[in-house]
């Protein structure tokens, strides 16, 4: 230590401030080890899917679901190109009508592509009314349309909404005497496309491959089939004495549908040093491969409800796809959605969606109930939770989807699938394997999960589709 005499010891003092009387505490922590936190990570969620799902073993690593022979097939949605403002239906997509299901002649599906020809209906306007002659298939390119009815008391029923690449008519293309059951009313500005029966019969004439088709769909047996299109299981009920019972037989899927797990990955590499040298008070390795696993399982979420193969917003059969009556996600909206499937689990919506619906229920003056789930309470509808999912995308527009969810084996229901017991296995359907070290002392693992998801039968899983999250309204 240097001691300065007389006035210099003044003046040094009043130029840099008091004079240092002890030890400070940057000095001090030199010396001192310093109470920390674990690795903290922004990115990760509540992942109430992956807690919600009934996970079932695949042995195989491939999932079989067999279900009964259905024929109501081919009941999607229909893709469009743009040109300013002309819009064509793609020749193909017209395959996604039940009527043209299978039939592939691309010469004829691209001459009736061209038969169709584009309207616009404003507002209000009628595109079909009901008790009119149904002559008439209608393609939505854009836009929404309102199916309408007249109840017992002369009051009008909403039977639903109707929006992009949806379509209704196709029976009207069969045969001359069909009625409207229906009124459709266009909601907003509406683009569709119109085919007449006359100019598909004229096509039909004139194709022999057409003709055959449709004649074997007409030949399909429909009235030996359920409310859910399943061929019939034919019984006998109420009778007496010795009537002749019906025989049966409980007909499947040649071609069920199979679900292969699917993986996601990383490699995780750590310096030998940082292993070696600074593991406390915390194993490096340990955290490092804590914040990968959450990181995976972010992943596995995110291709749960976005994969097209087998994410929930994809596999949600059409007949199960609504649309809001309003834009908000209206009570009547989710009342609709529930009612179309028993025994709901839970409803799935992103964090501005579950807002938007608690303002419509405010603006109602509704209160909403509690569901207790796991330990927590939920806002539900109906008795039925509304769980906060951040993967649901939300558009550009503004637009997102709320999925409803039944779930389980026995319940027919959506479940999570994942093979447990593989090599090296760290978590359920997850493990971590040594991969080695490379020459710059670079110590490697592979971590990989395995998971898919299934849909036991179609109404397991329904969505409300296009729901306007950023509708603010007195």
């Amino acid at each position: 230590m240097s001691v300065i005499a007389g006035q210099d010891a003044d003046v040094n003092a009043s130029e840099n401030g008091p004079a240092q009387t002890s030890l400070n505490t940057a000095a001090a922590r030199n010396l001192a080890t310093t109470t920390k936190s674990a690795p903290q990570m922004a990115g990760i969620s509540s992942r109430w899917l992956l807690r919600m799902l009934p996970w079932v073993h695949v042995s195989a690593g491939t999932y079989r679901v067999n279900r009964r022979l259905t024929y109501s097939v081919g009941d999607g949605k229909v893709t469009f190109v743009k040109t300013g403002s002309q819009v064509r239906v793609i020749p193909a997509e017209l395959g996604e009508i039940a009527l043209l299901r299978a039939f592939d002649d691309p010469a004829v599906l691209t001459a009736l592509a061209d038969r169709f020809t584009q309207r616009e209906f404003a507002p209000g306007e009628l595109l079909a009314e009901a008790g009119a002659p149904a002559d008439t298939l209608y393609l939505i390119a854009h836009g929404k349309v309102e199916k309408l009815s007249e109840g017992s008391y002369g009051e009008q029923n909403r039977l639903g909404v109707l929006a992009d690449g949806s379509h209704f008519g196709e029976q009207g293309l069969l045969q001359a005497e069909n009625l409207w059951e229906f009124t459709a009313r266009a909601a907003t500005t509406t683009t569709v496309l119109a085919l007449p029966r006359q100019d598909f019969q004229a096509l039909a004439d004139q194709s022999a491959p057409l003709r055959a088709h449709v004649e074997a769909f007409r030949a399909i047996p429909r009235q030996r089939v359920n409310k859910r299109g399943e061929a019939a299981i034919e019984l006998a009920s109420g009778h007496k004495g010795e009537a002749d019972l019906p025989s049966t037989f409980v007909d499947y899927e040649l071609a069920p549908r199979e679900y292969e797990l699917s993986v996601a990955q990383t490699v995780l590499r750590v310096h030998s040093r940082v292993a070696d040298l600074y593991n406390e008070p915390m194993n490096q390795i340990e955290e490092q491969l804590k914040l990968t696993i959450e990181a995976l399982r972010e992943r596995q979420e995110h291709e749960l409800i976005n994969n097209r193969e087998f994410g929930l917003l994809h596999a949600a059969d059409y007949d199960q796809r609504i649309q809001p009556h309003a834009g908000p996600p209206l009570p009547d909206d989710l009342d609709e959605l529930i009612s179309r499937r028993r025994g709901t689990r839970f409803l799935l919506a992103h964090p501005r969606t579950i807002a938007a619906i608690g303002r419509e229920w405010t603006r109602k003056g509704l209160y909403p109930d509690l569901a207790e789930l796991n330990g927590h309470s939920f806002p539900a509808w109906r008795g039925v939770p509304i769980l906060s999912c951040g993967k649901i995308p939300v558009s550009p527009e503004r637009t997102s989807s709320i999925i409803a969810v039944r779930t389980g084996e026995d319940n027919q229901g959506v479940i999570g699938l994942r093979q447990t017991g593989i090599p090296d296995e760290y978590e359920p359907g997850l493990n971590v394997r040594f991969m080695g070290m490379s020459e710059k002392a670079i110590i490697s693992y592979l971590v990989s999960t395995y998971y898919s998801a299934a849909v036991l039968v179609p109404d397991a899983l329904g969505v409300l589709e296009n729901v306007n999250v950023a509708n603010w309204r007195d």
